[in-house]
């Protein structure tokens, strides 16, 4: 590496493209290496190698990211700077890669490239001598030497102005300049140029000036300007002696043979002034005395804490969350009451219970301002539109909206947030939210509260009962913040499609209001109304293009849907529109073409468009979604002893199950089978022993004729759709009737559906879901419905039509169902009525 007494560069040198800065002899840059030629240089020559010749690599500026062109070489540079490796530093976050810490040795010219995989290894030429920048000088350029000694003068005399305009008081300005007066005139350009605020283009034409003069004459113009702004900033600020030499800062690394700095001016977003804008919206925040005390110690504590330490970062995001969140802003409520309910009625057809609850709530704003925000729970089946009034709620308030999806959530911190020891510790859910829309009262929409799930992070459910408490949200502390904070103008809506799997204690502080699925006729009324019209304009048709008359749109819920919301009637609509669009784009572009030879006339008679507006039957249904998926099989599936139809709830609904019993010699055996959970074991075995022990009272014998009907007999009781499971207190009555019409090979009338629970004395328990039931019979084609006597009240919200369609048997004990369950009732039903009262002795 020597020759004539100077040190030379290899002449073949690994090359490292980098694309964020250049380096200049002289000057100390940090670079981040993580393309993958890069990181191979690092690995096999500069942590393998031990000699100083191994640290020596040529760095290329590159325009273009390597790390997107890794593949393909991208153009290099012509000029390049050899330089020395002085630190390297790995890190595996957020992705692996290395930091260089490089050190400018001379400039070098690429003469052919040798390889470029795994590495770019170059034949190098060297421009610069190396002395010059290692070997002190105070001469530098003579004045013998003309033009370019004139030009040396005047960018040192540039440089020692530039150092004069600073405080000299400060040590870093201090060590400059007594490096200024240890380098040689002729290192300057790259020297002063790597310092000031230049842009990366700038500093390639002065890596690009291979002639000393030509450097100067580069470098002297961005020198003069630095000065020039510095005097105008000066002169614009009025700034005090003891502010104006605020113009120095300092950026890691190192300058050789001292440390690099960069002198640039100081603009707003220093670290005085931003330390001071923070302080400012602290103070107009108008938050708490509490949380104002906290962020005055956390900002105090700031401003003592150099920016380089961690835990400036998190001190300063605190800081800014703190001063974004609404503490004292709200929006004003739209307190008018006609107008919230014109707006509802639009937006929903039926749900006429939350309708009401909702303008109930906007009633008593308007008396009392000081009302507490309360927490709505939307019960029902999936596609019935809970979320979409929560929306519609908003809007009638005039409120901001915010939906939180909480299913699958299954760490508490994403309530509550994450205590800011931790790493990567953010607010909880609900403080991001306040966040995000600005105001302390928004509409806060919990969606899917029954699916919160459970894991070793904690209980998310749990959680939420400070958030969700009427009594405790007024002082919400969220870990993160660690400061309370008022939730109690929030008006929070959950929804969920079943009680369930929600906790008592969660839903103990909930106010549920039921939203059962639609009728038939609701669901024709809200596809006129609303899905047409949306999936018309979704696929770009119009009204005079497609008709759906409203028996297609019956045929289409009855036959091709059987759900309680109407997201599946949606699917189809849009099918039918998706049809139409494909004959109506082909009329257009056979309309479009230019018939101005014989074939194309032929051609445009042969494909002729559609007639307008094309109008949906029932044979374009089948054509378009095919045959239909479900039939009324109520009355062919009852056609003989043993059969019998009850009502489901499930959290999609209501459902008609059949269940169905048939009875082989045996020894007596019960038999369950179509997956059922324990309380529909338990009421089987409850429907057999009532049965045996008032089998005399109503005629039942066994196969043989005997008094007992299990008497040498086996049975099997079974609940098709075997591979659903089935649980729940409401089929004991339906068991009952199934095994009555067994006992006694009579039919089960083909038009009567039940529900409903049974004691062991023959009495008939209350169940729940009877609305969303009594839909599910409405929807089978079924006549009468058998509900318990003490769910009478529940009939009141059904709509009218279906109570007027239906003929409802209301009954107290197990007579009564199977009087009302056979064609002309069963036989020893009447004399069970005349049992003796016993009155108490007491």
């Amino acid at each position: 590496m020597t020759s004539g007494g100077g040190i030379q560069i290899p002449s073949r040198l690994p090359l490292l493209l980098t694309h964020e800065g250049v380096l200049l002899p002289g000057s100390t840059v940090r670079f981040s290496v993580d393309s993958p030629r890069n990181m191979h240089l690092v690995s096999q020559r500069l942590l393998k190698g031990t000699s100083l010749k191994s640290t020596i690599i040529g760095v290329i500026p590159n325009t273009r990211d390597p790390e997107r062109d890794s593949d393909e070489l991208p153009t290099l540079h012509k000029i390049g700077t050899a330089g020395i490796a002085v630190q390297v530093v790995g890190s595996n976050w957020p992705k692996p890669h290395y930091t260089l810490l490089i050190t400018g040795l001379c400039r070098f010219s690429v003469s052919s490239l040798l390889k470029e995989r795994p590495f770019v290894l170059a034949e190098v030429k060297q421009l610069d001598k190396l002395e010059q920048y290692t070997t002190p000088a105070r001469e530098g350029v003579t004045a013998e030497d003309g033009e370019l000694g004139e030009l040396s003068q005047k960018f040192y005399q540039a440089a020692v102005q530039l150092l004069g305009m600073l405080d000299m008081s400060v040590p870093v300005v201090a060590k400059f300049r007594r490096l200024l007066d240890s380098l040689p005139r002729e290192t300057l350009p790259d020297v002063v140029a790597s310092m000031i605020r230049t842009s990366n283009k700038e500093k390639l034409q002065v890596l690009d000036a291979v002639s000393l003069e030509e450097r100067f004459k580069k470098a002297l113009p961005m020198l003069t300007r630095q000065i020039e702004g510095l005097k105008l900033l000066q002169k614009t600020r009025k700034m005090s002696p003891d502010h104006e030499n605020r113009v120095l800062s300092v950026r890691k690394g190192g300058v050789f043979p001292g440390r690099q700095f960069s002198l640039e001016e100081e603009d707003e977003d220093d670290d005085g002034d931003d330390t001071a804008a923070i302080e400012r919206k602290v103070h107009g925040a108008n938050m708490p005395e509490a949380a104002l005390r906290i962020c005055l110690k956390e900002l105090k504590r700031l401003k003592k804490m150099p920016q380089s330490m961690p835990e400036y970062a998190l001190t300063r995001n605190y800081l800014d969350l703190m001063v974004e969140l609404p503490w004292s802003k709200s929006t004003k409520d739209c307190l008018d009451i006609r107008a919230a309910r014109t707006l509802l009625d639009n937006d929903h057809y039926a749900m006429d219970k939350l309708k009401r609850r909702v303008l109930e709530y906007l009633a008593v704003r308007q008396l009392k301002t000081s009302l507490k925000g309360p927490i709505l729970c939307f019960v029902g089946p999936p596609g019935v539109g809970k979320t979409s009034v929560g929306r519609s709620i908003a809007r009638t308030l005039g409120r901001e909206f915010h939906r939180i999806a909480l299913g699958g959530v299954c760490d508490q911190s994403d309530i509550r947030g994450h205590r800011r020891t931790y790493v990567g510790s953010m607010p909880g859910r609900i403080i991001n939210g306040l966040k995000t829309v600005g105001v302390n009262n928004p509409v806060f929409l919990l969606d899917e509260v029954d699916k919160l799930g459970k894991s070793l992070q904690g209980d998310p459910a749990a959680a939420l009962l400070e958030v969700l408490d009427p009594e405790q949200n007024h002082s919400f502390t969220d870990h993160y913040l660690n400061v309370a904070f008022d939730l109690s103008q929030v008006l929070f809506i959950a929804t969920a499609n079943t009680t369930a799997t929600i906790p008592p204690a969660l839903l103990d502080r909930m106010e549920v209001l039921q939203v059962p699925g639609y009728t038939q006729e609701e669901k024709v009324e809200i596809a006129h109304r609303h899905l047409i019209p949306n999936q018309l304009e979704q696929h770009g048709l119009t009204p005079q293009q497609l008709q759906i008359p409203q028996e297609s749109t019956q045929d289409i819920i009855s036959r091709y849907t059987r759900e309680a919301g109407v997201r599946s009637l949606e699917r189809k609509i849009g099918a039918i529109c998706r049809a139409v669009a494909v004959k109506v784009a082909e009329g257009h572009k056979v309309t479009k073409r230019d018939a101005s030879t014989p074939e194309d006339s032929a051609q445009q008679d042969k494909v002729s468009p559609p007639e307008m507006p094309i109008v949906i039957d029932h044979s374009a249904l089948k054509d378009i979604l095919g045959p239909p998926l479900f039939e009324m099989e109520v009355s062919e599936r009852l056609t003989l002893p043993g059969v019998a139809l009850g009502l489901a709830w499930t959290p999609l609904g209501g459902e008609i199950m059949f269940v169905e019993a048939s009875r082989m010699e045996g020894e007596g055996q019960l038999t369950l089978t179509g997956q059922l959970g324990d309380v529909m074991k338990e009421s089987a075995h409850l429907a057999i022993s009532w049965l045996r022990a008032n089998a005399k009272t109503y005629q039942l014998t066994n196969m043989v004729g005997g008094p007992d009907p299990l008497d040498g007999t086996d049975i099997h009781l079974h609940f098709p759709a075997g591979a659903v499971t089935k649980d729940g207190p409401s089929a004991g009555v339906t068991i009952v009737t199934c095994l009555a019409s067994l006992f006694s090979r009579r039919l089960v009338r083909s038009d009567v559906a039940m529900t409903g629970e049974i004691t062991l004395r023959g009495l008939v328990l209350p169940v729940g879901g009877i609305k969303d039931k009594v839909l599910a019979a409405h929807r089978a084609g079924v006549k009468r419905v058998i509900l318990p006597k003490r769910n009478e009240k529940d009939l009141e919200e059904l709509p009218a039509n279906v109570r007027a369609e239906l003929d409802f048997v209301t009954a107290g004990n197990l007579d009564e169902v199977l009087n009302a369950a056979f064609d002309g009732g069963f036989p020893g039903t009447a004399s069970t009525h005349a049992r003796p009262q016993l009155t108490s002795k007491l």
